[in-house]
């Protein structure tokens, strides 16, 4: 029984699509299902912000009459520009332990990226390194945190036989505290004694306001960073409207000197730990109930990101933004914290994570193969 491979190029085709991992994870008890209406509006041509200046093609795969797996192929011109290459990518790839199935898609991926002119294929994206990217391939023991990619553990196998190899890990860190270490304190001391740094919460009220100042503050913070892809306003815009409903504002600061923005940081409460209640995707009839009762339970936080401007990055700003983000969720009874994602080799951010005890609990893993 061969396998085939279709374009997704109907409404019917992209339910199939969003619901396929529904069959991969159906006894998956650590998997989080997404939401379905989330995930039709980023995967729609006409409304999806990533599609303005990228070109993306979606791909089932099927044994027979049943879907067994999906791809999605895509350009980032905005990446290719950025960074003057001819890389292409993939994303969304879930499929059922059928390899046949796993190497049909790669072949259509690669096949789609060479026809328009690319010599890398590189993923997992979905879409970008300003969304989830990455294959979970050590920390299976754990449900994924919120906005961080969750993978059966023989997707690692299927992306090595297939001949793509390693181009950059990437860490999550568990940090848990309940209690400052004396040094720390010491620290933040010194730092708010030589600057004139101000911290503000971001607000609420203000909220198109302040996610501007980020959006400045977050291309400059990242445009060194392995990977990065300058965020477009529409995209910052569809994130923001995004994260709106989750934010917890008393996790989110910016940084001021001389009431000029200089850098910035996100935590969010994570909200898988109660969406991994809501099984079927949706919100309603009871999804919702589910939700609202639920945030006032969660015990841990993600840490996001965490921005500088260049001229501001040895000035201790980060260890200032961890002692605040600590404080406040202590105020909320929460000591745990993933802080994710961080590039291996960006001691900047590992050394102080580090000192504060955090530990790497899980590894994701982008990979990159040359297109034939």
């Amino acid at each position: 029984m061969t396998i085939s491979v279709k374009k997704v190029a109907s409404h019917a085709d992209l339910m199939e699509f969003i619901k396929l991992p529904w069959s991969v994870y159906k006894n998956d008890s650590k998997w989080v299902p997404p939401l379905i209406s989330m995930e039709k509006e980023r995967l729609d041509s006409g409304k999806g912000a990533y599609y303005k200046n990228a070109e993306v093609q979606l791909f089932l795969a099927y044994r027979k009459d049943r879907p067994v797996g999906r791809i999605a192929a895509h350009i980032n011109h905005t990446h290719n520009e950025f960074h003057n290459d001819q890389v292409g990518f993939f994303g969304f790839f879930e499929c059922l332990p059928d390899y046949e199935a796993a190497e049909a898609l790669f072949n259509v991926a690669n096949d789609w990226l060479r026809k328009r002119g690319k010599n890398i294929i590189r993923g997992p994206m979905n879409f970008s390194t300003n969304d989830e990217c990455g294959l979970l391939v050590h920390g299976f023991g754990f449900s994924p945190v919120v906005m961080m990619t969750y993978n059966p553990q023989y997707y690692e196998s299927f992306i090595s036989k297939y001949g793509f190899d390693k181009a950059k890990d990437l860490y999550a860190y568990h940090v848990h505290m309940t209690e400052m270490p004396e040094r720390f304190e010491r620290l933040v001391g010194k730092i708010r004694e030589r600057s004139n740094l101000e911290i503000r919460k971001m607000s609420k009220k203000h909220y198109l306001e302040d996610v501007n100042k980020v959006f400045d503050i977050y291309n400059d913070a990242w445009q060194y960073n392995w990977g990065f892809v300058p965020m477009t306003r529409a995209e910052m815009a569809e994130l923001a409207k995004g994260l709106k409903s989750i934010i917890d504002f008393d996790l989110v600061f910016l940084v001021y000197q001389n009431d000029k923005p200089v850098a910035f940081s996100l935590s969010l409460p994570d909200v898988n730990q109660v969406l991994i209640k809501v099984r079927n995707g949706r919100l309603l009839p009871f999804g919702w109930l589910k939700l609202m009762l639920g945030m006032g339970h969660i015990n841990q936080v993600r840490v996001v990101t965490l921005g500088i401007v260049k001229n501001y990055k040895n000035s201790g700003i980060d260890t200032l933004l961890y002692y605040e983000t600590i404080k406040n969720c202590w105020k909320k009874g929460i000591h745990d914290a993933e802080m994710s994602w961080i590039l291996e080799d960006n001691l900047r951010m590992t050394r102080p994570i580090e000192r504060m005890g955090g530990k790497i609990y899980k590894t994701y893993r982008v990979y990159d193969k040359a297109i034939s």
